[in-house]
């Protein structure tokens, strides 16, 4: 059976523009009828991956995510003293094993994810081709490139897509939904100037510059899932990876946060309630407890995806088989006993044939 851990999590945000829509305004959702705000998943997996608990916990084991592979390439080969036609061939055969490339250009057309390990394997394809060795024909050049599993945990996470070659494509272990606001909660807007230090008041007593920025707050409600085994099976089988991937997952969830408009609002917040349950039930997320907006405070939002939580345990039967609870309003449980669980998990799963 598949093991599965999901994290609930409320965060206050203050005044905050993190995840700014096409206007640069917060973005925004209509849920049961009342205006929220809301974060992105994907603005939010951008967020776990460039936390201080992935960029350097899992140093060695991060993918990324690039069109400029080709370029990158042909870059490394030229500061090797390989000349420029030499170095754009051979870059482009093995950046185009990982997306189209732009026309009369190394860069690619598409973003693709990559590995340390195939960052590591394109360099030397290179330089066993300046060696005077043939490319491999197209199938035995993927094969040669491309990973079906590897130790890049961020992609073994939130998964990744290769039109081009589709048997090299990753299935997500992690889900992230959109973060939303538990209660009613709009964008209010803020008209602010500048002034031009050097210019005089007999000059021009008027600013140097106006504008206008759009800012909200409120309690999010975050979901999050693990399917425990796609994520061990997508590291190779690596286990001991895959739970130190699950603790940098847990820590960035309660403290990893977008960074529109930071130094302007200098909006670091951390979860206040985090419920995290491990098992091998069918998931199922707490939305649903804030379909009616609540209370606009972190004790109703509290209350009321506990009170979701059992509604849902007693029709339904219990959705977990372990539950760990961090509450820092009430003094219960810490971030480390929430990371050792969801770590634990991963320790726990049952091994499949």
């Amino acid at each position: 059976m598949t093991t599965f851990v999901q994290f609930h999590l409320l965060t206050t945000y203050p005044l905050s523009n993190p995840n700014r829509d096409d206007q640069g305004r917060p973005k925004q959702a209509l849920i049961g009828g009342s205006p929220r705000l809301r974060i992105s998943s994907q603005s939010l997996k951008r967020a776990i991956r460039e936390s201080s608990y992935f960029a350097q916990d899992l140093a060695g084991n991060i993918g990324t995510r690039t069109r400029r592979l080709a370029t990158e390439l042909k870059a490394e080969l030229m500061d090797q003293g390989v000349m420029e036609d030499q170095a754009g061939k051979i870059a482009s055969e093995i950046g185009a094993v990982f997306s189209k490339l732009e026309k009369d250009s190394t860069n690619a057309t598409t973003l693709a994810f990559i590995s340390p390990d195939e960052w590591a394997l394109a360099r030397n394809l290179a330089a066993k081709a300046l060696a005077g060795e043939p490319f491999p024909k197209e199938k035995e050049l993927k094969a040669a490139l491309l990973r079906r599993a590897d130790g890049a945990v961020d992609i073994a996470m939130f998964g990744r897509m290769l039109a081009d070659s589709p048997d090299y494509n990753r299935e997500a272990a992690v889900q992230v939904a959109h973060a939303f606001t538990t209660h009613r909660a709009q964008v209010q807007d803020d008209w602010f100037s500048a002034v031009d230090d050097l210019k005089t008041r007999e000059e021009d007593a008027g600013a140097g510059h106006i504008g206008e920025q759009g800012f909200g707050s409120g309690v999010y409600y975050l979901y999050a899932c693990v399917n425990v085994d796609l994520l061990i099976e997508n590291l190779g089988g690596d286990r001991d990876l895959a739970a130190k991937g699950m603790q940098s997952l847990a820590r960035a969830l309660a403290t990893a946060t977008p960074k529109g408009k930071q130094n302007s609002f200098a909006h670091h917040p951390r979860a206040g309630f985090i419920r995290v349950e491990r098992g091998s039930a069918q998931p199922r997320d707490l939305s649903g407890a804030f379909h009616k907006a609540v209370a606009a405070d972190e004790r109703a939002s509290v209350e009321a995806l506990t009170d979701m939580a059992a509604k849902i345990d007693r029709a339904y039967g219990t959705s977990c088989d372990a539950m760990a609870v961090m509450d820092v309003a009430e003094g219960l449980g810490s971030l480390d006993e929430v990371v050792d669980f969801a770590a634990t998990a991963v320790k726990d799963a049952p091994a499949h044939a």
